[in-house]
């Protein structure tokens, strides 16, 4: 289970974060308070924005808001009975107004019974200072969360969809709420007018580079009466299939800081005035086949933080229990013990003593008792393992120096391509190596003498990039039995 989940979910739920924040469910009851919203002063808005302000799921305005919160808390009590409650100020901009407006509804809903916090839907460009002060105090009194639309990192998106601010006015925003220490969570939609994956992807990347606690995710949905309504009929622009956006959203999941909690993964538009995509009205679908899918390929939230992540996942799918396997470098050993775990007996080698004593210390933690330490450079593999010759189901090759040692000291491109080539020779039919590069000096010539072997010998190998930035760290995957 991911350690960020209570329900065997592959991604940081919110329920995990509330049930242990406040050691008990609790719900978010959907208010409006009838706010306006700044970007109608020109009686457009935001072009895919229903009547009701995104708030069609919210209570009634024309009730006051304890009755709102009555009539959502007796549908929950019904099925979920002494639980805890937070107040969201959903529809429209709930801080576009005076701040003595503000705190009127904002205090009222603290002394509803059982709530414990409250979250305010709003827009970067809509919080002035003397709002932030009052906000700040706030803060400081009850467990506060904003919710900021972004909806794309990319400002021809943001101008298209007639947003009327751009992404620095948006990063200001989510800065002075930081200063503060309030909780942000950004509203992001898949399937905006012209993006393409990338584009989507980018988004994810910036967001991962700010200081966020929360995220929601949509799919664009064309409603009835918008001005998206009239540009989805005249210019037909893609929208995205179920398909198309459950892979995205496996991909920006993997992509995601983990410690950024997943509010949304999806968004079900009302009935009555939703246009398309149709499938998003089968919320419960989407959802289950986005889990699906993580759980094809693997994965899970912040996949990509680490090449590593990939390493285990090779390793966890390949290794069967009878396997001989090799850490051809141990370091501190974490994935020596990571194989400990998966095959019957391995060796772990690594030339300096130092290694040896922290793979050893970590190992006698676990009482691992299917390992044998070796003290001596890889290169010398066929000859240590001699009586394993044929026998070795990989090899795992964690290039570079020893991490909290000295740097000084590195695998080096001769010996490493000397082990490789002796690993190839001591592997059984179904064998692979594992050889994770990384961009400092040697390391950049370790791969290029790798790359150039296989590429010369034609020795079938993949190789996995968790990123785009060709100087960061990636894995080869060397599948020799295909040697011509």
């Amino acid at each position: 289970m991911f350690k960020y989940s209570l329900d065997n979910k592959r991604y940081h739920t919110l329920n995990y974060d509330l049930t242990k924040r406040f050691g008990t469910r609790v719900f978010k009851v959907s208010l409006n308070a009838g706010f306006s919203c700044p970007n109608f002063k020109n009686g457009t808005g935001c072009i895919y924005c229903s009547a009701k302000g995104s708030g069609d799921f919210a209570g009634d305005k024309n009730d006051d808001l304890l009755t709102q919160f009555n009539k959502i808390k007796q549908k929950l009590n019904n099925k979920w009975p002494d639980t805890k409650y937070i107040a969201y100020f959903q529809a429209n901009t709930n801080t576009y107004a005076p701040v003595k407006v503000l705190k009127e509804k904002f205090e009222k809903v603290l002394t509803f019974p059982n709530v414990v916090g409250i979250n305010i839907g709003t827009r970067p460009d809509a919080i002035s200072d003397e709002c932030l002060k009052y906000l700040s105090d706030l803060n400081k009194r009850t467990f506060l969360t904003i919710e900021l639309g972004l909806q794309s990192m990319h400002n021809k998106t943001l101008k298209l969809i007639n947003r009327g601010h751009d992404l620095n006015c948006f990063d200001a925003c989510v800065k002075r709420l930081r200063e503060k220490d309030i909780n942000v969570v950004v509203h992001i939609i898949n399937g905006l007018p012209y993006e393409t994956h990338d584009m989507m992807m980018d988004t994810i990347k910036h967001l991962n580079k700010l200081d966020i606690q929360g995220i929601k995710i949509h799919m664009l949905h064309v409603l009835k009466n918008t001005p998206l309504e009239n540009y989805y009929k005249k210019t037909k622009f893609h929208l995205l299939t179920k398909e198309e956006y459950v892979n995205i959203i496996c991909d920006q999941i993997e992509e995601l800081n983990e410690k950024i909690v997943i509010h949304r993964l999806t968004g079900d538009g009302a009935k009555e005035n939703l246009i398309a995509p149709v499938w998003t009205l089968k919320k419960v679908s989407v959802l289950n086949d986005v889990d699906k899918e993580l759980k094809r390929r693997g994965t899970y939230q912040g996949f990509n933080k680490s090449i590593l992540n990939r390493v285990n996942l090779i390793c966890n799918n390949f290794i069967k229990k009878g396997d001989v396997v090799v850490d051809a470098t141990c370091g501190n050993g974490n994935d020596t013990l990571m194989l400990s775990k998966l095959a019957k007996k391995v060796f772990s080698f690594d030339i300096q003593k130092k290694a040896i004593e922290n793979t050893k210390k970590l190992l006698d933690k676990y009482a691992v008792d299917n390992v044998t330490l070796i003290n001596d450079s890889h290169e010398n593999i066929d000859i240590i393992l001699k009586q394993y010759n044929t026998k070795i189901s990989l090899v795992l090759f964690n290039l570079g120096y020893l991490p909290g040692g000295d740097k000084s000291i590195t695998t080096n491109h001769t010996s490493t391509l000397n082990a490789i080539k002796k690993s190839i020779k001591i592997l059984n039919k179904k064998g692979i190596i594992l050889a994770t590069c990384y961009p400092h000096e040697e390391g950049k010539k370790e791969s290029i003498e790798i790359m150039n072997y296989l590429n010369k010998n034609n020795i079938k190998y993949l190789t996995y990039h968790n990123t785009t930035n060709k100087d960061a760290p990636y894995l080869i995957e060397i599948k020799p039995k295909n040697i011509n």
